[in-house]
């Protein structure tokens, strides 16, 4: 058996120790039952698992939800301000009508933005909450995907499908993003989770 040098070791143990300074190290996570994927690709671009977890409410566990960027980021500005295509998925855990989980988005969202960037995306929330009201009843196992695309915007899907049209305004993302990241989010301890070196 063909065992390493010393200096071989040290170079592989040194490139190792760079890529997780870097951010680069990510991990497939199972999230009650539900598999996030260490990796998966957005608009041509291979985003990584930041963190995942469930929001709960009360003794129902409604959904998991996994954050997926092009590096692992460890504070809410940093995840605000992270560049290229991101992805915030949701697998429900339940059955549950769109109207009443789109209510709790809305109700979440307006919890955690000012009045002044209320002001400046109030039609992209409209649509948003126009949206809701496409998909009807979400069943057990439904993805729901919310990414973030340079160029093109806020795009929905829902199990691959795409639901409503691009949303342009990084400003309405990343106050998407509050729902979960924001000051009073949905679920303070999902929202641990969701960021990096919390993957427990």
């Amino acid at each position: 058996m063909k065992v390493a040098s010393p200096v071989r070791r040290k170079t592989v143990l040194g490139g190792m120790v760079l890529a997780m300074l870097a951010g680069q190290v990510f991990a497939a996570m199972e999230v009650e039952g539900v598999k996030f994927p260490d990796r998966l690709s957005v608009a041509g671009k291979e985003l990584g698992l930041n963190g995942a977890g469930v929001r709960n409410k009360f003794t129902a566990k409604i959904y998991a939800a996994g954050l997926y960027l092009q590096e692992s980021k460890n504070t809410v500005d940093a995840v605000m301000k992270a560049e290229g295509p991101r992805r915030i998925r949701l697998v429900m855990l339940m059955n549950l009508s769109s109207d009443d989980l789109g209510t709790a988005f809305m109700t979440a969202l307006s919890n955690n933005i000012s009045d002044d960037d209320k002001a400046k995306i109030l039609p992209q929330i409209s649509k948003y909450g126009e949206m809701f009201g496409q998909v009807g009843m979400l069943k057990k196992g439904d993805i729901i995907d919310t990414d973030w695309i340079p160029g093109v915007g806020n795009q929905c899907y829902l199990n691959g499908k795409k639901v409503g049209p691009a949303l342009p305004e990084v400003l309405f993302y990343n106050s998407v993003l509050s729902i979960w990241l924001g000051n009073k989010p949905v679920d303070a301890t999902l929202k641990t989770r969701l960021l990096a070196g919390t993957k427990k």
